[in-house]
Protein backbone atom coordinates (compact mmCIF):
# COMPACT_ATOMS: atom_id res chain seq x y z
CA UNK A 1 0.00 0.00 0.00
CA UNK A 2 2.82 2.14 0.59
CA UNK A 3 3.64 2.37 -2.89
CA UNK A 4 0.33 3.93 -4.27
CA UNK A 5 0.84 7.57 -3.47
CA UNK A 6 4.03 9.26 -3.87
CA UNK A 7 7.67 7.28 -4.24
CA UNK A 8 8.93 4.80 -1.93
CA UNK A 9 11.91 6.42 0.13
CA UNK A 10 13.01 4.87 3.38
CA UNK A 11 15.73 8.01 4.31
CA UNK A 12 13.83 9.89 7.31
CA UNK A 13 15.90 11.97 9.60
CA UNK A 14 17.14 10.16 12.80
CA UNK A 15 14.97 11.41 15.71
CA UNK A 16 11.16 10.96 13.10
CA UNK A 17 10.45 7.77 14.03
CA UNK A 18 8.63 7.46 17.45
CA UNK A 19 8.92 11.36 17.94
CA UNK A 20 5.18 11.76 18.14
CA UNK A 21 2.55 10.02 20.34
CA UNK A 22 0.74 10.30 17.00
CA UNK A 23 2.79 8.14 15.35
CA UNK A 24 4.37 5.54 18.20
CA UNK A 25 3.00 2.34 16.33
CA UNK A 26 3.91 3.81 12.82
CA UNK A 27 6.71 1.61 11.30
CA UNK A 28 7.90 4.64 8.72
CA UNK A 29 10.20 2.27 6.68
CA UNK A 30 6.93 1.07 5.68
CA UNK A 31 5.65 4.30 4.20
CA UNK A 32 6.18 6.09 0.96
CA UNK A 33 7.52 9.68 0.41
CA UNK A 34 3.94 11.41 0.24
CA UNK A 35 2.98 9.55 3.61
CA UNK A 36 6.20 10.57 5.69
CA UNK A 37 6.06 14.03 4.40
CA UNK A 38 2.70 13.95 5.49
CA UNK A 39 3.51 12.65 9.30
CA UNK A 40 6.59 14.99 8.65
CA UNK A 41 4.15 18.22 8.79
CA UNK A 42 1.63 16.95 11.36
CA UNK A 43 4.86 16.13 13.75
CA UNK A 44 6.37 19.62 12.92
CA UNK A 45 3.16 21.18 13.93
CA UNK A 46 2.48 18.99 17.19
CA UNK A 47 -1.02 19.93 17.03
CA UNK A 48 -3.59 18.21 14.54
CA UNK A 49 -6.12 20.43 14.97
CA UNK A 50 -3.71 22.79 13.71
CA UNK A 51 -1.96 21.06 11.17
CA UNK A 52 -4.79 20.50 9.11
CA UNK A 53 -6.50 23.78 9.49
CA UNK A 54 -2.87 25.25 7.74
CA UNK A 55 -2.57 22.49 5.34
CA UNK A 56 -6.76 22.57 3.95
CA UNK A 57 -6.75 26.20 4.36
CA UNK A 58 -3.07 26.82 1.76
CA UNK A 59 -4.48 23.78 -0.08
CA UNK A 60 -7.57 25.55 -1.36
CA UNK A 61 -6.10 28.83 -1.83
CA UNK A 62 -3.31 27.23 -4.08
CA UNK A 63 -5.66 25.14 -5.98
CA UNK A 64 -8.29 27.76 -6.76
CA UNK A 65 -6.37 30.83 -7.49
CA UNK A 66 -3.53 28.55 -9.14
CA UNK A 67 -6.54 26.76 -11.37
CA UNK A 68 -7.70 30.48 -12.44
CA UNK A 69 -4.37 32.03 -13.40
CA UNK A 70 -3.99 30.66 -16.39
CA UNK A 71 -7.39 31.47 -17.55
CA UNK A 72 -6.71 35.21 -16.19
CA UNK A 73 -3.94 35.09 -19.13
CA UNK A 74 -5.80 32.79 -21.29
CA UNK A 75 -8.50 36.14 -21.63
CA UNK A 76 -5.28 38.18 -22.62
CA UNK A 77 -4.75 36.23 -25.72
CA UNK A 78 -6.85 36.22 -28.79
CA UNK A 79 -5.55 32.69 -30.03
CA UNK A 80 -8.17 31.27 -27.56
CA UNK A 81 -11.18 33.82 -28.83
CA UNK A 82 -12.31 30.65 -30.91
CA UNK A 83 -13.51 28.92 -28.11
CA UNK A 84 -14.89 31.44 -26.22
CA UNK A 85 -18.99 30.93 -25.07
CA UNK A 86 -19.82 34.25 -25.54
CA UNK A 87 -17.51 36.33 -27.84
CA UNK A 88 -16.62 39.59 -27.08
CA UNK A 89 -17.31 39.51 -23.66
CA UNK A 90 -14.00 39.02 -22.27
CA UNK A 91 -13.77 40.32 -18.06
CA UNK A 92 -11.91 43.31 -17.97
CA UNK A 93 -9.24 43.57 -15.36
CA UNK A 94 -11.33 45.99 -13.22
CA UNK A 95 -13.83 43.30 -13.03
CA UNK A 96 -11.34 40.50 -12.06
CA UNK A 97 -10.04 42.62 -9.28
CA UNK A 98 -13.33 43.35 -8.19
CA UNK A 99 -14.50 39.33 -8.15
CA UNK A 100 -10.94 38.85 -6.73
CA UNK A 101 -11.31 40.88 -3.78
CA UNK A 102 -15.12 39.43 -2.47
CA UNK A 103 -13.78 35.83 -3.42
CA UNK A 104 -10.55 36.33 -0.65
CA UNK A 105 -13.13 38.37 1.84
CA UNK A 106 -15.33 34.94 1.63
CA UNK A 107 -12.54 32.86 2.16
CA UNK A 108 -11.06 34.42 4.67
CA UNK A 109 -14.14 35.15 6.51
CA UNK A 110 -16.77 32.38 5.36
CA UNK A 111 -14.31 29.77 4.67
CA UNK A 112 -11.75 29.85 7.36
CA UNK A 113 -14.01 29.79 9.80
CA UNK A 114 -15.47 26.46 8.53
CA UNK A 115 -11.96 24.74 7.46
CA UNK A 116 -10.39 25.43 10.69
CA UNK A 117 -13.77 23.85 12.27
CA UNK A 118 -13.44 20.58 10.44
CA UNK A 119 -10.83 18.58 11.55
CA UNK A 120 -13.04 18.64 15.03
CA UNK A 121 -15.86 17.40 13.29
CA UNK A 122 -14.04 15.21 11.28
CA UNK A 123 -12.64 13.52 13.80
CA UNK A 124 -15.92 13.27 15.58
CA UNK A 125 -17.33 11.55 13.01
CA UNK A 126 -14.88 9.16 12.54
CA UNK A 127 -12.32 10.02 9.55
CA UNK A 128 -8.48 9.52 9.74
CA UNK A 129 -6.78 12.50 9.70
CA UNK A 130 -3.22 12.42 10.39
CA UNK A 131 -2.89 9.00 10.20
CA UNK A 132 -0.67 6.96 7.55
CA UNK A 133 -0.69 5.29 5.64
CA UNK A 134 -2.91 6.41 2.90
CA UNK A 135 -6.08 4.18 1.47
CA UNK A 136 -5.40 2.48 -1.83
CA UNK A 137 -6.21 4.22 -5.11
CA UNK A 138 -8.85 2.51 -5.80
CA UNK A 139 -10.70 2.92 -2.64
CA UNK A 140 -10.05 6.59 -3.20
CA UNK A 141 -11.34 6.94 -6.58
CA UNK A 142 -15.07 5.12 -5.75
CA UNK A 143 -15.26 7.14 -2.41
CA UNK A 144 -14.44 10.40 -5.02
CA UNK A 145 -17.01 9.07 -7.38
CA UNK A 146 -19.92 8.93 -4.44
CA UNK A 147 -19.11 12.65 -3.56
CA UNK A 148 -19.57 13.67 -6.99
CA UNK A 149 -22.73 11.94 -7.30
CA UNK A 150 -23.82 13.13 -3.96
CA UNK A 151 -22.67 16.67 -4.51
CA UNK A 152 -24.59 17.10 -7.60
CA UNK A 153 -27.45 16.02 -6.62
CA UNK A 154 -27.54 18.05 -3.81
CA UNK A 155 -26.08 20.87 -5.47
CA UNK A 156 -29.02 20.81 -8.37
CA UNK A 157 -32.03 21.25 -5.88
CA UNK A 158 -29.97 23.68 -3.84
CA UNK A 159 -29.21 25.20 -6.75
CA UNK A 160 -33.49 25.75 -7.99
CA UNK A 161 -34.48 27.21 -4.28
CA UNK A 162 -31.97 29.82 -4.37
CA UNK A 163 -33.82 30.50 -7.76
CA UNK A 164 -36.92 31.34 -5.88
CA UNK A 165 -37.79 34.91 -5.26
CA UNK A 166 -36.81 35.89 -2.22
CA UNK A 167 -33.72 33.60 -1.92
CA UNK A 168 -32.58 34.73 -5.64
CA UNK A 169 -33.54 38.26 -4.39
CA UNK A 170 -31.35 38.01 -1.18
CA UNK A 171 -28.69 35.44 -1.73
CA UNK A 172 -28.09 34.05 -5.22
CA UNK A 173 -28.79 37.45 -7.56
CA UNK A 174 -24.91 38.45 -6.48
CA UNK A 175 -23.12 35.47 -8.50
CA UNK A 176 -25.30 36.04 -11.70
CA UNK A 177 -23.98 39.50 -11.49
CA UNK A 178 -21.94 38.16 -14.59
CA UNK A 179 -24.08 37.04 -17.50
CA UNK A 180 -20.98 35.54 -18.99
CA UNK A 181 -18.59 34.18 -16.43
CA UNK A 182 -14.91 33.89 -15.91
CA UNK A 183 -12.64 31.46 -13.59
CA UNK A 184 -12.33 33.55 -11.00
CA UNK A 185 -16.58 34.03 -10.15
CA UNK A 186 -16.66 30.23 -9.65
CA UNK A 187 -16.92 31.44 -5.64
CA UNK A 188 -17.89 34.95 -6.34
CA UNK A 189 -20.97 34.58 -4.15
CA UNK A 190 -22.91 35.49 -0.85
CA UNK A 191 -21.76 34.34 2.45
CA UNK A 192 -24.90 32.47 2.82
CA UNK A 193 -24.63 30.56 -0.64
CA UNK A 194 -21.45 29.81 0.14
CA UNK A 195 -22.30 28.16 3.21
CA UNK A 196 -25.40 26.98 1.36
CA UNK A 197 -23.64 25.15 -1.66
CA UNK A 198 -20.88 24.04 0.87
CA UNK A 199 -22.59 22.07 2.66
CA UNK A 200 -22.88 19.71 -0.86
CA UNK A 201 -19.14 19.58 -0.69
CA UNK A 202 -18.61 18.83 2.66
CA UNK A 203 -21.79 16.84 3.73
CA UNK A 204 -20.97 14.03 1.59
CA UNK A 205 -18.06 13.07 3.23
CA UNK A 206 -19.50 13.66 6.55
CA UNK A 207 -22.04 11.39 6.16
CA UNK A 208 -19.71 8.87 4.55
CA UNK A 209 -17.91 8.89 7.71
CA UNK A 210 -21.13 8.45 9.77
CA UNK A 211 -22.18 5.55 7.57
CA UNK A 212 -18.72 3.87 7.81
CA UNK A 213 -18.85 4.24 11.67
CA UNK A 214 -22.75 2.96 12.08
CA UNK A 215 -23.64 0.33 9.76
CA UNK A 216 -20.61 -0.04 7.10
CA UNK A 217 -17.34 -0.34 9.61
CA UNK A 218 -15.53 -2.41 7.06
CA UNK A 219 -14.78 0.87 5.34
CA UNK A 220 -13.16 4.03 6.64
CA UNK A 221 -12.47 7.79 4.85
CA UNK A 222 -9.15 9.30 5.00
CA UNK A 223 -8.95 12.84 5.00
CA UNK A 224 -6.40 13.04 2.20
CA UNK A 225 -9.18 11.33 0.10
CA UNK A 226 -11.45 14.47 0.96
CA UNK A 227 -8.05 16.67 -0.24
CA UNK A 228 -8.14 15.07 -3.34
CA UNK A 229 -12.32 15.52 -4.17
CA UNK A 230 -11.85 18.93 -2.96
CA UNK A 231 -9.25 19.60 -5.64
CA UNK A 232 -11.17 17.98 -8.22
CA UNK A 233 -14.10 19.81 -7.19
CA UNK A 234 -12.36 23.19 -7.78
CA UNK A 235 -11.57 22.14 -11.02
CA UNK A 236 -14.38 21.35 -11.84
CA UNK A 237 -16.29 24.93 -10.43
CA UNK A 238 -13.86 26.60 -12.35
CA UNK A 239 -13.94 25.21 -15.36
CA UNK A 240 -17.63 25.40 -15.67
CA UNK A 241 -17.35 29.53 -14.74
CA UNK A 242 -14.25 29.57 -17.47
CA UNK A 243 -16.44 30.89 -20.27
CA UNK A 244 -14.57 28.13 -22.37
CA UNK A 245 -15.41 25.26 -24.31
CA UNK A 246 -12.57 23.60 -25.14
CA UNK A 247 -12.05 20.74 -27.38
CA UNK A 248 -10.15 19.27 -24.72
CA UNK A 249 -12.19 19.90 -21.71
CA UNK A 250 -13.79 16.77 -20.13
CA UNK A 251 -17.25 17.24 -21.44
CA UNK A 252 -15.81 15.90 -24.71
CA UNK A 253 -14.95 12.62 -23.25
CA UNK A 254 -17.50 11.90 -20.66
CA UNK A 255 -20.95 13.06 -23.17
CA UNK A 256 -23.01 13.34 -19.36
CA UNK A 257 -20.45 16.03 -17.59
CA UNK A 258 -21.89 19.20 -17.61
CA UNK A 259 -19.01 21.52 -18.59
CA UNK A 260 -18.76 25.15 -19.32
CA UNK A 261 -20.97 24.91 -22.13
CA UNK A 262 -23.42 23.48 -20.12
CA UNK A 263 -23.03 25.84 -16.89
CA UNK A 264 -22.45 29.70 -19.65
CA UNK A 265 -26.12 28.81 -20.74
CA UNK A 266 -27.40 28.98 -17.10
CA UNK A 267 -25.85 32.14 -16.80
CA UNK A 268 -26.87 33.77 -19.74
CA UNK A 269 -30.19 32.12 -19.61
CA UNK A 270 -30.75 32.78 -16.52
CA UNK A 271 -32.80 29.56 -16.13
CA UNK A 272 -32.11 26.03 -17.10
CA UNK A 273 -29.22 23.97 -16.51
CA UNK A 274 -29.29 23.72 -12.72
CA UNK A 275 -26.32 20.93 -12.24
CA UNK A 276 -22.89 21.67 -11.30
CA UNK A 277 -20.78 18.09 -12.67
CA UNK A 278 -23.05 16.10 -14.57
CA UNK A 279 -26.45 16.78 -16.87
CA UNK A 280 -28.48 13.99 -15.48
CA UNK A 281 -30.64 16.03 -13.19
CA UNK A 282 -31.52 18.32 -15.39
CA UNK A 283 -32.39 15.96 -18.20
CA UNK A 284 -34.51 13.83 -15.77
CA UNK A 285 -36.53 16.53 -14.18
CA UNK A 286 -36.56 18.79 -17.64
CA UNK A 287 -34.35 21.91 -16.84
CA UNK A 288 -32.47 21.85 -20.10
CA UNK A 289 -35.56 22.08 -22.32
CA UNK A 290 -34.27 25.59 -23.00
CA UNK A 291 -30.92 24.63 -23.49
CA UNK A 292 -31.60 21.46 -25.87
CA UNK A 293 -33.82 23.32 -28.11
CA UNK A 294 -30.94 25.94 -28.42
CA UNK A 295 -28.56 23.63 -29.19
CA UNK A 296 -30.34 22.27 -31.89
CA UNK A 297 -30.83 25.17 -33.51
CA UNK A 298 -27.28 25.85 -33.73
CA UNK A 299 -26.46 22.14 -34.98
CA UNK A 300 -28.83 22.30 -37.57
CA UNK A 301 -27.53 25.49 -38.62
CA UNK A 302 -24.77 25.26 -42.25
CA UNK A 303 -21.43 24.84 -41.25
CA UNK A 304 -20.50 28.45 -43.32
CA UNK A 305 -23.54 30.10 -41.10
CA UNK A 306 -22.63 28.35 -37.62
CA UNK A 307 -20.48 31.64 -35.99
CA UNK A 308 -23.54 33.73 -36.90
CA UNK A 309 -26.44 31.66 -35.86
CA UNK A 310 -24.90 31.31 -32.10
CA UNK A 311 -24.22 34.44 -31.91
CA UNK A 312 -27.52 35.95 -32.83
CA UNK A 313 -28.75 32.89 -30.74
CA UNK A 314 -27.23 34.17 -27.94
CA UNK A 315 -28.06 37.58 -28.07
CA UNK A 316 -32.13 36.34 -28.11
CA UNK A 317 -31.17 33.83 -24.92
CA UNK A 318 -29.24 36.75 -23.04
CA UNK A 319 -32.64 39.18 -23.80
CA UNK A 320 -34.85 36.51 -22.23
CA UNK A 321 -32.58 35.63 -19.52
CA UNK A 322 -32.76 39.11 -18.58
CA UNK A 323 -36.83 39.34 -19.00
CA UNK A 324 -36.85 36.20 -16.81
CA UNK A 325 -34.55 37.36 -13.75
CA UNK A 326 -36.41 41.09 -13.84
CA UNK A 327 -40.00 38.26 -13.70
CA UNK A 328 -38.09 36.62 -10.56
CA UNK A 329 -37.16 39.88 -8.93
CA UNK A 330 -40.81 41.54 -9.54
CA UNK A 331 -42.52 38.35 -7.98
CA UNK A 332 -40.15 38.99 -4.63
CA UNK A 333 -41.43 42.73 -4.71
CA UNK A 334 -37.97 44.58 -6.28
CA UNK A 335 -39.29 47.10 -8.85
CA UNK A 336 -35.57 48.40 -9.59
CA UNK A 337 -32.86 45.94 -9.76
CA UNK A 338 -30.21 47.13 -7.58
CA UNK A 339 -27.80 45.30 -8.86
CA UNK A 340 -27.52 45.27 -12.61
CA UNK A 341 -25.62 42.16 -14.19
CA UNK A 342 -22.46 43.20 -16.09
CA UNK A 343 -23.38 43.30 -20.07
CA UNK A 344 -26.75 45.36 -18.92
CA UNK A 345 -27.18 49.14 -19.67
CA UNK A 346 -28.72 50.88 -17.46
CA UNK A 347 -32.04 53.90 -18.68
CA UNK A 348 -31.47 57.26 -17.45
CA UNK A 349 -34.86 55.97 -15.46
CA UNK A 350 -33.22 53.44 -13.76
CA UNK A 351 -35.00 50.50 -15.37
CA UNK A 352 -32.53 47.65 -16.55
CA UNK A 353 -32.48 47.66 -20.93
CA UNK A 354 -31.01 45.23 -23.27
CA UNK A 355 -27.62 43.63 -23.13
CA UNK A 356 -24.60 45.78 -24.15
CA UNK A 357 -23.57 43.96 -26.62
CA UNK A 358 -27.35 43.60 -28.64
CA UNK A 359 -27.20 47.62 -28.22
CA UNK A 360 -24.07 47.14 -30.29
CA UNK A 361 -26.21 45.39 -32.67
CA UNK A 362 -28.51 46.97 -33.27
CA UNK A 363 -26.86 50.11 -33.52
CA UNK A 364 -24.33 48.31 -36.44
CA UNK A 365 -26.80 47.09 -38.46
CA UNK A 366 -29.30 50.16 -38.33
CA UNK A 367 -25.90 52.13 -39.88
CA UNK A 368 -25.38 49.13 -42.35
CA UNK A 369 -28.90 49.87 -43.95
Amino acid sequence: MASYLGFHNTTLPHDLSGSSSLYSSVNFDDLNWAEQKWAEWYMFIGNPVLATGIMSFVMHEIVYFGRCLPLVIIDRIPYFNRWKLQPGKVPTAREQWECTKLVLLSHFTVELPQIWGFHPMAEYFGMSTHSVPFPALTTIAWQVAIFFVFEDTFHYFAHRWLHTPMMYKHIHKLHHKFSAPFGLAAEYAHPVEVLILGTGTIGGPLLFAILSQTIWPQVSLHIVTVYIWIIFRLFQAVEAHSGYDFPWGTRHWLPFWSGAEHHDFHHMAFVNNFSTSFRWWDHWLGTDLKYQAYRKRIEASKASERAKIEAAENLTIEASGLAAERALLARSGESKPKNVRVGEVVAPDGHESAPTNLLKVNAESKKSR
